[in-house]
């Protein structure tokens, strides 16, 4: 091994201690982050749009923060039309940022950090198929962790392109349902009835698009 890979092997290694030194150390701040407190303390609507954006760009590193909580805590910020924009280019820094992330720590460390968690062996499981399609199931379905996913198609070498757009499309229509949620139904619902809501129809949701698949494949093999 030459002098520098050493030195970049050793950087890959910092910064992935760091990450995880600092969510650990951040833990119960960022799984229980009030993106509205942030969004009520900036002192204009741009400066709270960026703080937004800020927290997709943190989000994008350490994959704790709820990203659910974050589409509805916008949506009841802003405007719907302010809110679907922030939340679809915080979406887009997101998947980015931790794309190129994950292509830098490159295959060997990426396959480490997420063959702990069940997702992550689905991840690993669905590399060898057809990409595209794999792609956007990945993305449609919310039981693969977005920032997870991105890491791993990184590290994985998915073309950029096709990656970005697939990523937009698969995660666009969950982000502007849950925005809505944000903006029409908070003033009516309590947020413990909202967050019971979302943690009864996304199991069911993606259940019932588990047995679509199934049932499709099934007629299609008889």
């Amino acid at each position: 091994m030459n002098k520098k890979n050493l030195i970049l092997d050793i950087l890959k290694i910092a910064v992935a201690a760091a990450i995880v030194v600092f969510t650990i150390l951040n833990f119960d701040r960022l799984s229980n982050l009030d993106v509205r407190e942030l969004v009520a303390g900036a002192s204009s609507v741009l400066a709270a749009a960026l703080t937004v954006l800020g927290v997709y760009l943190l989000k994008s590193a350490v994959m704790i923060i709820p990203a659910s909580m974050i589409y509805i805590s916008v949506g009841m910020a802003f405007d719907t039309a302010a809110a679907l924009t922030i939340n679809l280019l915080g979406i887009l820094i997101e998947v980015t940022a931790t794309y190129f992330l994950g292509k830098f720590l490159g295959k060997s460390t990426v396959e480490k950090i997420i063959s702990d968690s069940k997702a992550g062996q689905r991840l690993l499981s669905v590399k060898d198929g057809n990409k595209n399609r794999a792609l956007l199931a990945i993305r449609f379905l919310p039981v693969f962790p977005i920032d997870f996913s991105s890491l791993f198609l990184g590290a994985f070498d998915y073309k950029f392109l096709p990656y970005l757009l697939i990523s937009m499309l698969g995660i666009s229509p969950r982000v502007i349902v849950f925005t809505i949620v944000g903006d029409k139904i908070y003033d009516l619902i309590p947020m413990k009835y909202v967050l019971l809501a979302i943690i009864i129809i996304v199991p069911v949701a993606v259940v019932a698009a588990i047995i679509k698949t199934r049932m499709s494949k099934k007629k299609s093999n008889d």
